[in-house]
């Protein structure tokens, strides 16, 4: 008898041979013949490369100048950059994404060497009538970065960084990950905040909101963020470069900081102010088992969020241990652990200590993604008063019976300055949330094939929905960047009252809805 697995993956299989049929009436239709005409036009450079954006000067200039707001038309456009398509060698691993339960067959996948690259996609998209989707890290995780017979526009080889000390600000490339823009940070002494995972993208984690370690110190990611190069649709087919900051298109700006996830346009550059950061102080707490829960977590919940902002916490618990991490800028062993006391007194963890730079803290926590379990789901959430005991006794039932050892209900500490909102304001709401949280299933062995059917999905999906569930009425809200494809109402649930600025915002600089997908925020009408 076929097993599950065996039945999922040949139903994937023969999805996968309709959609490149499809691809192939796309093809006889004109659309692939359009990509290959680029031909010696195209710019097309092989393997990754640290391109330059500051290029996108005169390309912004050029762009703005033939494609202003009013224009209807402008010249037609041939993709440039490094382009992949269905029959190319390298097609399977560039449409991949970080989360192999779901699978799209692009029609063509643009990695952009420079802004120009950018905006010829588009301009090539919209004059073509093609879906397209922006990516950067890969991590979209409902996989809306890909798209079945479109064009993704992928940014991830953007990976310029100019950093001005005096100022203590940095711009950078939309392609850097998180790994990457940490570590060359920590070259100067110089930090911003990010999430924890490295390769997940720098700009999308940023222009979702973004925290993790730094949070309490320095705020929100998107709080550091101060400018932006982000292409725009113009007029009826076309695109231009357009500048965000407090002095030019500041909406743009504000709506950047907590919503601007392939929203309003494609962000190819980002400029932060930095803060200074030689060392910091890492400590890891480990409980065997999860017997010790309620002490732990209560102890956590009622000490990290108003604790010292240097301080920054999370807690992941496992169905067979209980991890606890803290990060302390510009502070030693002993103060961290004097900072967490309450929580250490607990039961008998095994304590460890490391002081060091950042950039070498940061990457010494990282996780192979090759390591990693293949398919994940996670239902995110935040919380304003402390979880009651029967909350706490929620988590311990659904952990004793996680689908994996992989499984897990994470938490990070807010308080400290994310009350603070930045000069010129963010689209981020959840700013007086004692802590984030999210239960988190993972399952399934990396094959490098998207899609396939793993036996224990159907379980592994029913258990954090239920879990889910049974944290309601103990949560609110939810987090952009870990979104739900179910979830009801998630206007108000990602953005709260900030939803209707935000749709005013898209209908001045997106009025065609041009960028679009399962959640995106639509125009104003």
């Amino acid at each position: 008898m076929r097993q599950p697995g065996e039945m999922c993956l040949t139903r994937i299989l023969a999805q996968r041979v309709e959609r490149i049929r499809t691809m192939q009436d796309f093809s006889r239709r004109g659309l692939l013949k359009a990509t290959a005409a680029a031909g010696a036009g195209t710019v097309v450079i092989p393997g990754i490369t640290s391109a330059e954006a500051p290029n996108a000067g005169a390309a912004g200039a050029a762009s703005a100048a033939s494609n202003g707001p009013g224009s209807a038309t402008c010249e037609p456009a041939a993709l440039t950059g490094r382009i992949v398509r269905p029959n190319d060698p390298g097609y399977a691993s560039a449409s991949l994404g970080w989360d192999e339960l779901f699978a799209h067959y692009p029609l063509v996948i643009v990695f952009a060497q420079n802004t120009q690259d950018v905006v010829n996609a588009l301009t090539w998209a919209r004059q073509n009538n093609v879906a397209l989707r922006v990516r950067s890290g890969r991590h979209s995780l409902e996989g809306w970065s890909n798209v079945d017979n479109g064009i993704v526009i992928d940014i991830s080889e953007l990976k310029s960084v100019r950093i001005d000390t005096d100022s203590r600000t940095a711009t950078v490339g939309a392609g850097l990950n998180q790994l990457e823009a940490v570590t060359t940070l920590a070259q100067q002494n110089l930090a911003v905040t990010t999430g924890t995972e490295g390769t997940v993208g720098l700009s999308g984690a940023t222009l979702g909101g973004g925290f993790g370690f730094l949070t309490r110190w320095l705020g929100m990611a998107c709080d550091s963020l101060v400018g932006a190069e982000i292409v725009v649709a113009s007029g009826a087919q076309c695109a231009k470069v357009v500048q965000a900051d407090l002095h030019d298109n500041p909406d743009l700006l504000w709506a950047l900081r907590g919503a601007g996830n392939g929203n309003f346009g494609i962000v190819t550059s980002l400029t932060y102010k930095v803060a200074p950061l030689k060392s910091v102080a890492y400590v890891q707490a480990t409980w065997k088992g999860i017997g010790d829960l309620h002490g732990v977590f209560d102890a956590w919940q009622r000490t990290a969020p108003i604790t010292e902002d240097r301080l920054g916490t999370q807690l992941e618990i496992h169905k067979n241990q209980i991890l606890l991490f803290g990060v302390l800028a510009e502070g030693s062993p002993e103060e961290a652990k004097e900072l967490l006391a309450p929580i250490l007194s607990v039961g008998n963890p095994a304590v460890t200590t490391q002081v060091g730079g950042w950039g070498d803290v940061y990457a010494g926590f990282q996780i192979p993604t090759e390591d990693e379990p293949a398919n994940w789901k996670f239902f995110s959430q935040f919380t304003r008063k402390p979880f009651p005991e029967e909350a706490i006794s929620v988590i311990a039932s659904f952990m004793q019976d996680a689908p994996t050892d992989d499984s897990n209900f994470f938490t990070q500490a807010f308080g400290g300055a994310v009350r603070k909102s930045p000069r010129g304001g963010t689209a981020f709401p959840h700013r007086d949330a004692l802590f984030y949280s999210e239960p988190g299933a993972g399952w399934g062995t990396r094959s490098g094939q998207p899609g396939v059917c793993d036996p224990l999905t159907p379980q592994a999906q029913a258990w954090i929905a239920e879990f889910s569930q049974a944290l309601r009425p103990y949560v609110n809200g939810a987090y952009v960047n870990v979104p739900n494809i179910g979830m009801q109402d998630w206007e108000t649930a990602y953005w709260g009252a900030n939803f209707d600025r935000l749709r005013e915002i898209k209908a001045k600089y997106d009025p065609h809805n041009v960028f679009q997908y399962e959640q995106s925020i639509p125009p104003a009408s």
